[in-house]
Parts: structure tokens; C-alpha cells; sequence
């Protein structure tokens, strides 16, 4: 059956939605099925969230392009199958284990580590930075004859997900493999190898996020978003000139928090 066909039959004469049907679509129910599928292990897609990781790193708008189809199908733009955030939060407890590791933590600093990470950094952190960009997006970006369209709360939560997901790989595992015999050696080529890390992680966290709004036809102006590579350009090249080491910073945070 065609969406607009699906569509169409849930509709009265008059074109509008019953109150079911529009309740269904409503933020509270999305977000309720969200939440029930996350204890439901066999609902979920893992195998389809894996392909979309791998092609987050070689083909970030593929990714996109599936969001549009969910917009066709299910009449939401954000994720129904919380698989991605599953297999991320993953992803997010081996790597600081690893980090726990070759930082030479006990276990239990590096549990309270994970603690650290998990609900501060990501969970915490993600719903600041997601709420401010649903609010900035829907105050500023949405076209003047597109009012009656508004970025959901979910899909701003989703492409922040997608953009923290290559950081995360880079930041928390690529970089592991360096951390004791390359960046913290306090050389030129330690701080290069590490800071050139961090500006690949968050150029592609920058990218990933332009991605996922310009995706949206009801937004205007979403260039704006690229802004942010030049002052992180900027930033590189003075921390090479003035000898900074990021990874340094954040070995040095991490064990104080653990203290």
C-alpha cells in the first residue's frame, strides 16, 4: 500500500486525521513506542543501525536519505528503533573501558568512569546540545512559508546521535592505539597526531550535523552550521604552534574525575 494511500484511509471526508490516528501521531506517542521498543531486544533492527554506522564514516547522506523515506512511511522524521542508540551505547562502554585501560585504572575508577561518561558526557551533554538545536532550528532556520512545519524534538536527539558516533570511534578507540607510545610522548608529533585526531572527530561531528538539518526541506540557511570549521581550524593551528596536546587535557580531566 502506497503512504498516501495508508494515509488517506485514516482520514474522514473532511480530510482530517480521527482522533486516533492523531493522537498516534502525536510527540507523546512516538516517543512512548520509542521507549517501550528499547526493552525489546528481537524488535529491534541491529543489523540496519550497523549499516547505517559504517556509512555515517564513508556516506553520511545516505544515511539521511533514509530519514526522508521514514518520513514517507511512518510520517516521522525521527528514528522508531532505538537499535542505533543501543549498538552506540555499545560502542560508548567498550571504548572508556579501553580508555580505563591504557590510562591505568583500577576497576573501580574506570566503573566510575563509564558513570562519568555515559550519563554526563553523552546522555547529558546530548540533551543540552540537542534541545538547543531544536530550539535554534525551529526559532531561526524554518522557512517563513513553512511555519506550519517544526523539527522534531527526536530528530534533533538523532542527528546529534549520528554525529557523535565517528567522534566517538576516533576520540575513544582509533586513539587509544596511540595515547601512550605517540601523543603523550610531549613531542611535536605527539600533539600533532593527537590534536590532528580531534580535528578530524569534530570536523566530522560538525558535517554529520550540517547533514541532518540542510536534509530537512523546510529549513533555510543551513550553512550557518559549517560556521564552526573555521574557528576550529583556527584552533588547531594555534594549539600546534603553541604546543597544546587536547588528548593531554582529557587524560589529565579524566583522572581527576575518577579521584
Amino acid at each position: 500500500m502506497l503512504p498516501s494511500t495508508a494515509m488517506n484511509s485514516s482520514m474522514h471526508g473532511n480530510g482530517v486525521l480521527s482522533s486516533r490516528d492523531a493522537a498516534r501521531h502525536t510527540a507523546g506517542a512516538k516517543r512512548y513506542k520509542y521507549l517501550r521498543r528499547l526493552f525489546r531486544f528481537r524488535q529491534m533492527d541491529f543489523e540496519f543501525a550497523a549499516w547505517q554506522m559504517l556509512y555515517l564514516f564513508t556516506s553520511p547522506q545516505r544515511v539521511y536519505r533514509n530519514f526522508h523515506y521514514r518520513k514517507q512511511t511512518k510520517d516521522q522524521w525521527a528514528r522508531d528503533d532505538p537499535a542505533f542508540l543501543v549498538l552506540l551505547s555499545i560502542w560508548l562502554c567498550v571504548s572508556t573501558i579501553g580508555f580505563g585501560f591504557v590510562l591505568d585504572m583500577g576497576f573501580f575508577e574506570t566503573i566510575k568512569l563509564l558513570l562519568w561518561v555515559v550519563f554526563i558526557d553523552c546522555v547529558g551533554v546530548g540533551l543540552l546540545i540537542s534541545t538547543l538545536m531544536w530550539f535554534i532550528s525551529n526559532k531561526y532556520l524554518v522557512k517563513r512559508q513553512s511555519r506550519d512545519y517544526d523539527v522534531e524534538w527526536g530528530y534533533a536527539f538523532d542527528v546529534h546521535l549520528n554525529a557523535f558516533y565517528p567522534l566517538l570511534v576516533i576520540l575513544h578507540f582509533i586513539q587509544l592505539f596511540f595515547i601512550n607510545h605517540v601523543i603523550l610522548t610531549d613531542t611535536f608529533i605527539g600533539y600533532l597526531v593527537g590534536n590532528t585526531l580531534w580535528l578530524v572527530a569534530v570536523g566530522y561531528y560538525i558535517y554529520v550535523t550540517f547533514l541532518g538539518y540542510s536534509a530537512l526541506p523546510f529549513l533555510k540557511n543551513t550553512v550557518i552550521l559549517l560556521y564552526p570549521f573555521a574557528p576550529l581550524i583556527l584552533l588547531y593551528g594555534l594549539s600546534l604552534a603553541l604546543g597544546w596536546n587536547f588528548t593531554h587535557a582529557l587524560c589529565s580531566f579524566y583522572k581527576y574525575r575518577v579521584k
